[in-house]
């Protein structure tokens, strides 16, 4: 896949993320992705992410910008920063109380691409940060 086939994909999947369209970024996924939960385990498969979409849905609403996508020569990795910002609707395990705070956060993700299709997708962003800010309310 070439740099710029790559980038295309990468933008798919984040115009899907935005739109809330969980189909349209599955569909840029391989059936066999790692997913790399920020801070957390790794799942494998397009259904465990489809499950992590719809338990994301419910906790938080969120829109990403000033997105920036770098890829390696071959078009086989990418990375993306960009700036979360969101509302946290529902209370989610583990984390502070839901009360409809807004927040906004720096993060990045990191991805594979084999056969023209995301293999992988390993996130990052400062939870301590996230929580902090849904602290304050």
């Amino acid at each position: 896949m070439s740099r710029a086939e790559t980038v295309a994909l990468i933008g798919r999947y984040f115009e899907a993320f935005n739109a809330s369209d969980a189909e349209g970024m599955l569909a840029c996924l391989h059936e066999d992705v790692a997913h790399d939960i920020n801070q957390g385990g790794r799942e494998i498969g397009r259904e465990k992410f489809r499950w992590f979409l719809g338990m994301m849905n419910r906790h938080y609403k969120e829109e990403l910008s000033d997105i920036v996508v770098m890829t390696n020569e071959s078009g086989s990795r990418a990375s993306a920063e960009f700036t979360v910002r969101g509302t946290y609707l529902s209370t989610a395990e583990g984390l502070p109380a839901a009360s409809k705070q807004r927040y906004s956060l720096p993060a990045g993700i990191f991805f594979e691409i084999d056969d023209g299709l995301i293999s992988r997708v390993t996130t990052y962003y400062n939870l301590a940060d996230w929580t902090a800010q849904v602290a304050k309310g």
